[in-house]
This record gives structure tokens, C-alpha cells and sequence, in this order.
């Protein structure tokens, strides 16, 4: 049963879930931003990895969060995992390559969202383009992509928080619960592959 109450989907349950799950292994934290989110690694100034999400947008922090799921080690050692990205405005060719960037992301987003009882929406993310987006194929793309993140498993960090989130907003487990559950699947994991 999902608690269902808006005031339940809060910044701080989704920031304490993943900084519990997270942080000691990672040295990772998420961070509410202001209006564009970044994935900024440690540096002299601040000693851990920050998953920056914009604007204090729940969507925004499971979106985020998704990418740094994804990203590798080495990719997790650079500024937005040195991807590039174009702001509003892409052209045809530049959509298309930011939609294939974005499925697998968008499909664990999916998996979060869905797992926190919320409503997911894709994002094409080109409001100011002057090309015709197919809304509906990309998110036909991303829904078969959650699937089949489901059917062979996910990535082991996006199985830890599916676990946590779904714990919490599905089996009204504790924060402390939740957490115990998702550093409980990334341990099961090390030692699988151990």
C-alpha cells in the first residue's frame, strides 16, 4: 500500500533516503540546488560527491538520482559524469542523441517514481526548439527500457534505492528501515559478485 499523502513526499525523506543508503559507501550526498541540477564531484572545498537536483523538485532529485545510478566510477570523478548538454533550442539531430542519452535514465526515474506512488511524466526537454518531438514514442522507449530493467535486473545502485523507496512509500517502513533495506541489497550484491 503506498501512503499516498502529498506532505509524505517530502525533500527531506527523499535526501535522507539516499544519503542513508549512499553516503558511507559513496561518500555521495543529495543536494537541493537552485535552477539548473549538476553532478559536482568532492574537491578541496567540499570532501564528498554532490547530486545536485533543481529547484527543490521531487521529480527533479529522482531524476538526478537516476543518472548518478547509471554513471560509472570514472564518470562519477567528473562534472556532470562529463556528459555534454544542450539547452532548449536542439536542433533535429541534437534531439534525437539528447532522447537516446536519456532512456535509460528516464527508465529507472520511472521505476523510482512509481515506486514512491507518484505519477511519471517523460521529459523531452526542448520547450524552446523549433522540431516536432514525438512525446509519445520516447516515452513508449523509456516505459520498454523500465521494463526491461525489470525483466534482467537493474544497475546495483538503482536496485539499492528501488529497494529503499520502496520500502518506505510502499510497506510504510521507517526511514531507518528503508535505509537498513537498500545498504542490505548493496551488500547482498558485493558479496554475489565478490
Amino acid at each position: 500500500m503506498v501512503k499516498n499523502k502529498q506532505q509524505h513526499w517530502t525533500l527531506n525523506d527523499i535526501t535522507a533516503l539516499f544519503d542513508g543508503v549512499f553516503f558511507e559507501h559513496y561518500q555521495t550526498r543529495l543536494i537541493r540546488g537552485g535552477d539548473e541540477p549538476v553532478y559536482r564531484p568532492s574537491n578541496v572545498d567540499t570532501p564528498y560527491h554532490q547530486v545536485i537536483f533543481a529547484r527543490g523538485f521531487f521529480a527533479s532529485a529522482l531524476h538526478e538520482i537516476s543518472h548518478w545510478c547509471i554513471a560509472g566510477e570514472k564518470r562519477r570523478q567528473l562534472e556532470d559524469y562529463g556528459y555534454w548538454y544542450l539547452p532548449d533550442g536542439r536542433d533535429a539531430q541534437q534531439q534525437l542523441a539528447f532522447e537516446k542519452a536519456e532512456i535509460a535514465p528516464q527508465a529507472l526515474e520511472q521505476l523510482f517514481t512509481h515506486a514512491c506512488g507518484r505519477t511519471f511524466y517523460v521529459s523531452v526537454d526542448n520547450l524552446g526548439g523549433n522540431v516536432e518531438v514525438d512525446r509519445e514514442a520516447f516515452a513508449n522507449s523509456v516505459a520498454a527500457k523500465a521494463n526491461n530493467y525489470l525483466e534482467i535486473g537493474l544497475p546495483l545502485r538503482a536496485n539499492a534505492f528501488l529497494v529503499a523507496l520502496t520500502h518506505y512509500y510502499q510497506h510504510q517502513a521507517t526511514l531507518a528501515q528503508a535505509v537498513k533495506q537498500g545498504r542490505e541489497a548493496l551488500d547482498v550484491a558485493s558479496l554475489e559478485t565478490a
